[in-house]
C-alpha cells in the first residue's frame, strides 16, 4: 500500500477561484459546483443527487443543515449550510428554501464532463493544481474546517464517514456539536 498525496485548494487559490469572472456561462456553472463542494465536502454524486429535502432548518440555533446520506456509502452527513454554499443555491434556485423536496439545486452535468471542464476552470485562474470533483471534498477537510479549528469528530460527521481513521475511531457528533465547533468559522463566513 502506497500514500498518495490528496491535493487542495489553499485559501488563496479559494479565494481566486471564487473571484473569477467567467465570460463562459459552463465554466461560471462549473466552477460554483465546485466550490460548493469545497464549503460542503459533498462528493459529486452527492451534489448531483441534493435535492431540497436533504436541508433542514433547525430553529434552536437558527442555522440551516445539509442532512444527507452519502451515496456510496449510505453513511449520513450533517453539514452546516456556510454563506458560500448558500449563495451558490441561491444563484441557481432562489426560491430553494419554499421548493418541494424533490426539486434538483444545482446545475450537475456529468462526472467525466464536469472534471474535464474543471481543468479549463483552473487554467483560467491560474491555478497549478490538478482541479477534480474530489479537490474539494479535500479542500473542505483540510483548508475550510480543520485549518479554522473545526474537529477532526465534526469533520468525519460532515464528511459522512463511518470511521475516525477515515478522518480515527467512532464518535457520536450531533448537530449542536458540529454546530458549537464551526461557530466562529460560520460566523466568519457570514460576513
Amino acid at each position: 500500500y502506497k500514500k498518495v498525496a490528496k491535493p487542495y485548494l489553499s485559501s488563496a487559490e479559494l479565494k481566486t477561484l471564487m473571484d473569477y469572472e467567467f465570460s463562459c456561462d459552463r465554466l461560471s456553472r462549473v466552477r460554483d459546483c465546485f466550490i460548493f463542494s469545497c464549503f460542503t465536502g459533498l462528493a459529486y454524486i452527492d451534489i448531483y443527487t441534493l435535492r431540497r429535502e436533504h436541508i433542514e432548518y433547525n430553529a434552536a440555533i437558527d442555522q440551516y443543515f445539509i442532512r444527507k446520506n452519502r451515496e456510496k456509502t449510505g453513511v449520513e452527513s450533517i453539514i452546516p449550510l456556510f454563506k458560500p454554499a448558500r449563495d451558490i443555491l441561491d444563484k441557481y434556485t432562489p426560491e430553494w428554501i419554499k421548493s418541494t423536496s424533490e426539486t434538483t439545486l444545482l446545475p450537475v452535468i456529468s462526472n467525466q464532463r464536469y472534471n474535464t471542464y474543471l481543468k479549463q476552470v483552473a487554467a483560467f485562474c491560474g491555478l497549478q493544481k490538478l482541479l477534480s470533483s474530489h479537490v474539494g471534498r479535500h479542500s473542505f477537510a483540510t483548508t475550510v474546517t480543520l485549518e479554522n479549528g473545526v474537529s477532526i469528530e465534526s469533520v468525519s460527521k460532515m464528511l459522512g464517514h463511518s470511521k475516525l481513521s477515515q478522518t480515527q475511531q467512532y464518535a457520536k457528533v450531533t448537530e449542536i456539536k458540529i454546530e458549537k465547533d464551526t461557530r466562529n468559522l460560520f460566523m466568519m463566513l457570514n460576513q
